[in-house]
């Protein structure tokens, strides 16, 4: 069984850097992509930022040159660094991993954490 943990959320001032980490733990045989979502209340679900196996990033158009996404593939670990944080970046953060299980016969899955809340306050 695969398990997503977040951590890192909180409570910051606009202005303020948040680092959200991400630990995938189980039976992994390989991990294709990981990323993060968000959802603010009354909102849909939206991709942040994600980066692959070969470290190709994708970054919202709200949230580029203020988030930074890394991994540490021998770790399972997702990081995302957020700076500049604004009122609107409050939200449920979502860890996402796309990745093939020992026991998968070679497919994907996704699996999801339970989430982190992030809050800016102006």
């Amino acid at each position: 069984q695969v398990q997503l943990v977040e951590s890192g959320g909180g409570l910051v001032q606009a202005g303020g850097s948040l680092r959200l980490s991400c630990v995938a733990s189980g039976s992994i045989f390989s991990i294709n992509s990981m990323g993060w979502y968000r959802q603010a209340p009354g909102k849909q679900r939206e991709l942040v930022a994600s980066i692959s196996s070969g470290d190709s990033t994708y970054y919202a158009d709200s949230v580029k040159g203020r988030f930074t996404i890394s991994r540490d593939n021998a770790e399972n670990t997702v990081h995302l660094q957020m700076n500049t944080l604004k009122p609107e970046d409050t939200a449920v953060y979502y860890c996402h991993a796309l990745l093939v299980e020992v026991t998968g016969w070679g497919y994907e899955s996704d699996y999801w954490g339970r989430g982190t809340q992030v809050t800016v306050s102006s």
